[in-house]
Order: C-alpha cells, then sequence, then structure tokens
C-alpha cells in the first residue's frame, strides 16, 4: 500500500524556513543539460486592416526578440537560479545556429562549447507572429532525423567529457532526433556511472528508451499518450504513473496536471500530490521546462526529491503568470514561499526587490525622505538597535539591506550565519525603527543601493564616508550619507566567542 500525501498551501507538510533557506542552495550543485535546442523568434505588431491579397489579417511589424527555447530554455531557468551549468546539443551550422550560440554564451560562459554544428541540418526555429497578445501564427523550420555516426560520436564524447563533476543531467527531448535510443541510454550509463541524478522532460509514446532515469516529467497529455490509460482523477493519475515506473524501469514520475497541481510517485511506492498555485494564468509554454530544471537543481545541491519538487511547483506557479517563455528567480521563489506562509507576521515588510522598489515609489509620492542601511544581523543586538534607531531619526521610512545566508557563508565563513535569513528578517522588520527590509546575495549592497538610491545612507561610524559602499553613487544623486555612533562592547563576533567558550567549559566540567 503506498503512503500517500496531500500538499497543498497551507505549508503545513514542509517547514517553511527550511525550504526558503534551501532556494539559496539551489546554486551549490552543478546541472548538464542534453537534447534539443532550438530558436524561439518572436514578432509583435499591430493589426488594422485586412489584406487586400486573401483574407488575411496585415500585421504591422513593430518589434522582434528571441529567446533561447527547448533544452535551451532549460538551460535559461538554470542559470536564472545560478546554478553552474552546460548545455550539450546540435545546431545547424547557420545564422540561425550562429544566434543560438550567441544566446548560449550570454547565460553562460563557456556554455556554448557543448553546441555541436553540422552543415547537414538547420537550427530549429519557431516564429510567432503577435497582435495584442493574441498569437496570429507560428511558423516552424526545422529538419528532425537521425544523426550521422560523425556527429553521434562527437555528441557521446561531449556528453563524457560534460558530466565531470555534475551532480544532475537533464534530458530535454523535442523529438527533433538528438535523443535518440542509443545516444538515450549510452548517456544514461554515462551518467549513471559518475552518480549523477538523471531527469527525463519526455517525449513522443514508447518511455522504455528512458529506462534508468531517476525521475520523469510527462505532463498530463503525454501520460496518457505513453500509457493509454485514462488520467482524470488522482488515482488513475497515481495508476499511470505506477505502470510507467513498472514497464520503463524508470526511479519516479513526475506528473504535471495544469490547474490540477502536480504528482510525484516513487519506486518505493510513496505518492505525494502538490496542490497547484492559485494565480492567473497568462501562458504555460515553457512551464515544464521550469519544472525540470528547478527539481534538477534541488537534486544536485542535495535537497530532498521531495523539497525539490516543492520548490518546482511554486516556480511553475511564478512563469505561468508572465507571458512567453519565462523563468523564474531566485528572489521570486523566496517571495512567494512567504507571501504563502505564515512565517512573519510583517510579512509586508519583507520582499524581493521588485516589491521594494514599488513600495519605496509609493513612499516618494507621499513626499517622505526614504533611508537605508544595511548588514548581517545575525544575532540580534543593543549594537543593532541603537543603529537603527540612529538611521530611522534621519528619514520617515527605513529600508534595510540583510544579507542572504550564502552572502554572510562567503563574508565570514561557513560556520555563519547562526541566524537564517528568514530568522534574521523577521527580527529586523519587527524592529519599531525599521519600515522594510529587502534581502540581497551580493557581498556588498551596491546594486541594491543603486536601485533605490535612498536619500539618506547610513552606515556606523567606524567607517569614513569615502568608505561607505554606494555614498558615492547616492551624493550624485542629490541624497547623503550619515554615520551613526557604535555602541561600545556590543558584536556578534564577540557573541559567537563568548557563546562557543561557555559551551566549550560546559563540555570540559562535564568531562572531568
Amino acid at each position: 500500500m503506498s503512503d500517500s500525501s496531500r500538499l497543498s498551501g497551507d505549508r503545513n507538510d514542509l517547514n517553511p524556513v527550511d525550504l526558503i533557506q534551501a532556494v539559496s542552495n539551489l546554486a551549490g550543485g552543478r546541472v548538464i543539460t542534453l537534447g534539443d535546442v532550438m530558436l524561439d523568434r518572436f514578432i509583435y505588431g499591430a493589426v488594422e486592416r485586412i489584406s487586400p491579397e486573401a483574407p488575411i489579417p496585415v500585421l504591422k511589424i513593430s518589434r522582434r526578440t528571441s529567446m533561447l527555447g527547448g533544452a535551451g530554455n532549460v538551460l535559461r531557468n538554470l542559470t536564472s537560479l545560478s546554478v553552474s551549468t552546460g548545455l550539450i546539443a546540435v545546431i545547424g551550422d547557420d545564422s540561425v545556429g550562429f544566434e543560438v550560440s550567441r544566446l548560449v554564451e550570454d547565460e553562460e560562459q563557456g556554455a556554448a562549447e557543448g553546441l555541436i554544428a553540422v552543415s547537414e541540418r538547420p537550427t530549429t526555429i519557431k516564429e510567432r507572429f503577435i497582435a495584442s497578445n493574441q498569437q496570429l501564427l507560428r511558423a516552424d523550420m526545422e529538419e528532425a532525423g537521425p544523426l550521422s555516426d560523425e556527429v553521434r560520436a562527437v555528441l557521446l564524447k561531449s556528453i563524457a567529457n560534460h558530466l565531470d563533476q555534475a551532480g544532475a543531467l537533464i534530458l530535454s527531448d523535442y523529438g527533433k532526433g538528438v535523443l535518440e535510443a542509443d545516444v538515450l541510454q549510452q548517456a544514461i550509463t554515462l551518467a549513471q556511472a559518475r552518480g549523477c541524478w538523471i531527469l527525463a522532460d519526455p517525449k513522443g509514446r514508447d518511455y522504455s528508451i528512458y529506462r534508468g532515469v531517476s525521475l520523469i516529467t510527462p505532463n498530463r497529455k503525454e501520460l496518457q499518450e505513453a500509457t493509454g490509460l485514462p488520467v482524470l482523477g488522482d488515482e488513475n493519475i497515481v495508476r499511470a504513473c505506477q505502470q510507467l515506473i513498472e514497464n520503463c524501469g524508470v526511479g519516479a514520475v513526475l506528473a504535471t496536471r495544469s490547474e490540477e497541481g502536480m504528482t510525484l510517485v516513487t519506486a518505493e511506492g510513496s505518492v505525494t500530490h502538490f496542490a497547484a498555485e492559485a494565480r492567473e494564468v497568462f501562458d504555460v509554454s515553457g512551464a515544464g521546462d521550469t519544472v525540470v530544471a528547478v527539481v534538477a537543481a534541488g537534486l544536485a545541491a542535495g535537497l530532498p526529491m521531495i523539497d525539490s519538487v516543492y520548490l518546482a511547483n511554486v516556480a511553475a506557479g511564478l512563469v505561468v503568470g508572465k507571458t512567453g517563455t519565462a523563468v523564474a528567480t531566485p528572489s521570486e521563489i523566496r517571495q512567494a514561499l512567504r507571501d504563502r506562509s505564515n512565517l512573519l507576521g510583517s510579512v509586508g515588510q519583507v520582499s524581493d526587490l521588485d516589491k521594494t522598489l514599488e513600495r519605496i515609489r509609493g513612499w516618494r509620492e507621499q513626499g517622505l525622505v526614504v533611508g537605508f542601511t544595511n548588514g548581517c544581523f545575525d544575532i540580534f543586538h543593543p549594537g543593532h538597535v541603537s543603529i537603527l534607531h540612529q538611521a530611522r531619526s534621519q528619514c520617515d521610512r527605513l529600508v534595510v539591506g540583510l544579507n542572504t545566508d550564502a552572502s554572510v557563508r562567503r563574508l565570514k565563513g561557513e560556520s555563519r550565519p547562526i541566524q537564517s535569513e528568514e530568522a534574521r528578517a523577521a527580527v529586523v522588520a519587527a524592529n519599531e525603527s525599521v519600515d522594510h527590509v529587502v534581502l540581497f546575495d551580493e557581498d556588498t549592497p551596491l546594486d541594491l543601493i543603486r536601485a533605490i538610491l535612498p536619500d539618506v545612507l547610513v552606515k556606523g561610524a567606524d567607517y569614513t564616508e569615502e568608505q561607505v559602499v554606494g555614498g558615492a553613487e547616492v551624493k550624485a544623486a542629490g541624497g547623503r550619507v550619515f554615520l551613526a555612533k557604535l555602541e561600545d562592547g556590543h558584536s556578534t563576533t564577540d557573541t559567537v566567542k563568548r557563546i562557543r567558550a561557555a559551551e566549550t567549559a560546559e563540555k570540559t566540567g562535564i568531562q572531568k
């Protein structure tokens, strides 16, 4: 009998602090994507008349945009999470292939080395013609087919080289001929030998070609086509997933079910249903790429599969709320987790940069003076209280930039922070002097300061004005720098030393 559970938006099933912290850990692994890359081109314009040549609309073009599609969109999702990554794919020796190569290199320096250019097949391109957010036409240029022996040999050699130090391999199959059965099985064997997680975003009806993968991610339609079973309702979904596991020899199936969320079924017999995110859906294109990318990033970073899938479900809910093949950023995922939890009573005071800037715009429209200070605030002490009080005395609204856990580790060492970023944010936001908290991943708050351009920038008096990060930018924009007096005898480092000394003394006493 399977262990079945349902995870929903009430967050009772998984620890919200752990999940939000886990988002920062996604960048800790390396993920390689192998599959069909293509170029997605979007041509926008307005329709003002019908053609006199035929009863069709005439699109007056205003702009064009191009982005990576297929396996390339998986790469985009991985780089948005700051994951170390690489892409192995076949492109044409043509202008579209050159454009794909350039876009890949823009996403991840050196990643274009995994692209194999061949003259006998064009690069796949999908052009979408859009007017008033309505797609009028999609035009595809592609030539799917088997690879030559020479190209196959180069591809397999590239796979072997790229899998070194990788924690996960994504097989992004769009049915364009790269992931033929022989290539798939050799890639799976190579990844297994290196202990990699293997995830497949499948295509076609015969899933036996994916035998040996850790996780396969069909959508509801693909699941029905691969099994021939009904897929409406939880019980039918689970039965179809179990058949895939038994017949195709895969470790787990993650069925994506649109408005019904996702279902994860493992070979060990556990079943978990993930409720869909309640949001307006604008565009589902590329959501599957987001799911497989986030799950792979989580597994490569050492997260449990259930946590990785939960984060992927949240990320998918974000991208379907955007137009086009979009991606989800770590800050967006963290904010979504905060919004749907009751972790912080002051949740509205803690947000990502976009929401912070939106709030600041409202304050400035009211003519209020905005101040900014920053810090790690690891163990909150009277020195912190004093600096925040002084900072608030210089402005009408005070924004505090808070280093994320990853940022603190780089600055203070692997043993820090003592408190998670969510715990630190909750304490800082609860201080009466603070109006808003925004987290940042960088080593310094310079990018944050440049985006906010506060009227007053506050730092401790152990700095000079010339040493304050962002001071020159703030003063150039008409703002000023204020140096707050420090309270002697208070520092997180000293507090941590005293705690550890006390623990050592206690252990020594016990041993005696």
